[in-house]
């Protein structure tokens, strides 16, 4: 089989089709990612095998899997389409016009806060005079912070809380949470002049199972500490059985507050504020999408 000779735009499709189903763990799994039928697949990766002359997987009975040349083929796809995507930031400086790709990673629940900073950043960067592609990454903070440092992520959005030296950030906004509890908690009717931190402190309460400030946690060790959640919509689903008091962002408590499912406790005293920022790699490349898109951060009232 003679050597791989000039790449076209064919070849590399094929190698992005491959890298794919590879992510996504086998042909089935990669329909609805590539927008394609299983039987395309397989013509596809049946059509990249031909041409580089030997198998990259395993298909069938007995599940998906990579054979070793598939192994070292991935690797070698993602090499390329990396230093591809290098040469496309690279042309981008070149024009006025804004074009590649944003992934932006972003932790749950932030879409109600008033201070819409990154929706007016998107909304700019999406702009008609603009070519540039969105991809948002609803995941916890910890994943946004590992998508950021492998590169996986341009940007993203968490909290100010055990961030790894080698990330840049820019503040945001501050997220103010309060105590809460739901309308059948023997809490709901009582007056905050009345209640007392120890009365608090005998109710079962929820511990998060996600990062938080010190101060924040020090407001949690506070309570009795008789459940917990992975997140915030966790917390809400706990407080609203009327057996839990739980801390919320104001703002994702507010549905249930307006429609006196819930209240918030003791307002004066249980309440913290929790920074959110923008991070990006302290190293990463110049990139005229991401760049622009922290420009507008600054200025997000410029629209």
């Amino acid at each position: 089989m003679p050597a791989l000779g000039q790449m076209s735009d064919y070849e590399i499709r094929l190698i992005r089709i491959f890298q794919t189903v590879v992510e996504c763990g086998g042909f089935t799994a990669a329909e609805t990612t590539l927008g394609i039928s299983r039987s395309a697949i397989s013509q596809h990766m049946n059509d990249l095998e031909g041409r580089l002359g030997f198998s990259l997987c395993q298909r069938g009975r007995g599940g998906f899997s990579l054979t070793e040349e598939g192994k070292e083929i991935y690797q070698a796809g993602l090499t390329l389409l990396t230093a591809l995507e290098t040469f496309k930031s690279d042309v981008n400086a070149l024009h006025r016009t804004i074009k590649g790709e944003l992934n932006i990673g972003i932790t749950d629940n932030l879409v109600t806060l008033p201070a819409m900073h990154v929706t007016h950043a998107l909304a700019r960067l999406s702009a008609p005079e603009h070519d540039v592609t969105l991809h948002i990454y609803m995941e916890p903070s910890d994943a946004v912070i590992r998508g950021v440092m492998d590169g996986h992520l341009h940007v993203g959005v968490v909290p100010a809380v055990n961030l790894p030296t080698s990330l840049d950030t820019q503040h945001l906004y501050d997220e103010p949470s309060y105590l809460y509890c739901a309308a059948d908690h023997p809490l709901f009717d009582r007056d905050d002049d009345r209640l007392t931190m120890s009365e608090l402190a005998h109710h079962p309460a929820i511990s998060p199972r996600y990062p938080l400030p010190a101060e924040a946690r020090q407001a949690h060790d506070a309570l009795c500490l008789r459940a917990s959640a992975s997140d915030r919509e966790g917390a809400a689903f706990l407080i609203l059985t009327g057996r839990f008091i739980g801390f919320l962002p104001e703002h994702v408590a507010e549905q249930w507050v307006a429609a006196g499912k819930m209240r918030a406790l003791h307002t004066a005293t249980q309440y913290y504020r929790i920074p959110f920022v923008l991070i990006s790699r302290r190293d990463r490349r110049p990139n005229r999408v991401v760049d622009a898109f922290i420009n507008f951060i600054d200025a997000p009232s410029a629209r």
